[in-house]
């Protein structure tokens, strides 16, 4: 079951405004991901400004 990475779903960070793409870990949970990483998810009160 191969993937192309243009086929796969993405979505904006919540805290630093960049597209990620769906992950295998997220598989289950895609629906409630909301940040590309754990850095974004400790800072998610501060936004960046751009």
């Amino acid at each position: 079951m191969g993937y192309k990475k243009s086929d796969l779903p993405s979505k904006t960070c919540a805290t630093c405004g960049l597209p990620f793409n769906w992950r295998k870990k997220w598989e289950k949970n895609w629906a409630h991901v909301k940040y590309c990483s754990k850095r974004c998810r400790r800072n998610k009160m501060v936004k960046a400004d751009k």
